[in-house]
């Protein structure tokens, strides 16, 4: 069977997704209140990630075979996330981290922990232990997707009333190694059951595609909801310190989707502009593997705070100015970066440069 083609307004989506991330790691502002509007906006693309890893599954799920699927994924997720693993890794086990909950056990052990966990070493990473879940339960999510598009509603109230867990090492204080390693296996689970309606979400729209037109016709009521849900989640941040920006971002999905796939043929006709998006997708995956590495070496260079403070009204520009910047140069970076190492693994005679550096 041919390669089938990729949809470009998924594709266009899919560069806006790693844009997000990056985003959300990288342009956080101010304390209190204005942290917590700052967080709402630029935080959440995880979930939009997820909603394309589901939306692509259904898209080619005519070619499915349980077997061939995995080792596609082994290949192109897997191995790509240990090699690129390998940096944060040596940094772990050569240079005493404050942030390392398992500082002290066998540098073997310690690896294999990292690995199956993500979350210490290159934060961002916990996805993918959290999505190969997904691909374990791909045959079953399938064979049984008629039942799954029916419980959506209920996957979405999980959604709202399980939000993600937050985890730091600091938590983590007073407990055997044992027991912090399940707080971060829990993190996972918490993960891919908060997530599960966003994956389920992009199936089902990728099997009702026409329905991607009916949420650009609805656009006023989607943005009311977006608006809404995301000034509540502000509240409850601030006033309970309760997070779950996932629930906007549902809503932001839709919008993005139904303009992407509206306004296509004038994306297409936009060259420059549809170009650039097409080049940040095809390398969202490497970006999305080592932006947090580039992101602490800019913070340690520059002295700045991931979240940079605002104490006054005139330091909010300032401060939006340095995150824009730093946005950026994270961004730039982390592809030159991806487009080095793809080259000289291409000069090395490396036939799949993805299964090394996801691009």
């Amino acid at each position: 069977m041919s390669k089938r083609e990729i949809l470009n307004y998924i594709n266009v989506f899919r560069g806006l997704a790693i844009l997000m991330i990056v985003a959300g790691h990288t342009m956080q502002i101010g304390s209190s209140l204005l942290h917590d509007i700052s967080f709402e906006i630029v935080s959440g693309g995880t979930a939009l990630f997820i909603f394309i890893s589901g939306f692509l599954f259904e898209y080619l799920s005519d070619k499915f075979d349980y077997i061939p699927y995995l080792k596609k994924k082994w290949t192109n997720v897997v191995m790509p996330y240990i090699i690129t693993a390998i940096p944060g890794i040596l940094l772990y086990l050569t240079i005493p981290q404050p942030k390392n909950p398992f500082a002290g056990l066998n540098p073997i052990l310690q690896s294999g922990i990292f690995l199956s966990i993500g979350r210490v070493h290159n934060v961002p990473t916990w996805y993918i232990p959290m999505i190969v879940i997904f691909f374990l339960l791909s045959y079953l999510m399938l064979k049984h997707k008629k039942l799954l598009y029916k419980l959506l509603p209920i996957l979405f109230l999980i959604t709202v009333f399980v939000p993600r867990m937050v985890i730091e090492p600091e938590f983590l204080v007073n407990m055997t190694y044992g027991q912090k390693y399940l707080e971060y296996v829990k993190y996972i689970l918490n993960g891919f059951v908060h997530f599960a309606s966003m994956y389920v979400l992009g199936m089902y729209f990728s099997s009702k595609k026409e329905l991607i037109e009916k949420c650009f016709d609805l656009r006023g009521w989607i943005w009311a909801l977006m608006i809404l849900t995301a000034t509540m989640d502000i509240y409850l941040n601030y006033k309970y310190n309760i997070v779950n920006g996932t629930i906007s971002k549902i809503f932001f999905t839709l919008l993005a989707l139904g303009y992407l796939k509206h306004y296509d043929e004038k994306i297409k006709n936009c060259k420059w502009f549809n170009s650039t998006m097409d080049v940040i997708a095809k390398y969202s995956f490497g970006i999305f593997f080592v932006h947090w590495y580039v992101f602490q070496a800019y913070l340690k260079l520059t002295g700045e705070k991931g979240i940079v403070p605002v104490n006054s009204p005139a330091q909010f520009f300032s401060a939006l100015a340095t995150v824009s910047v730093r946005f950026v140069v994270v961004t730039g970076v982390s592809f030159l970066i991806l487009l080095g190492l793809k080259k000289l693994l291409e000069k090395l005679k490396v036939q799949n440069t993805r299964s090394f550096i996801g691009v």
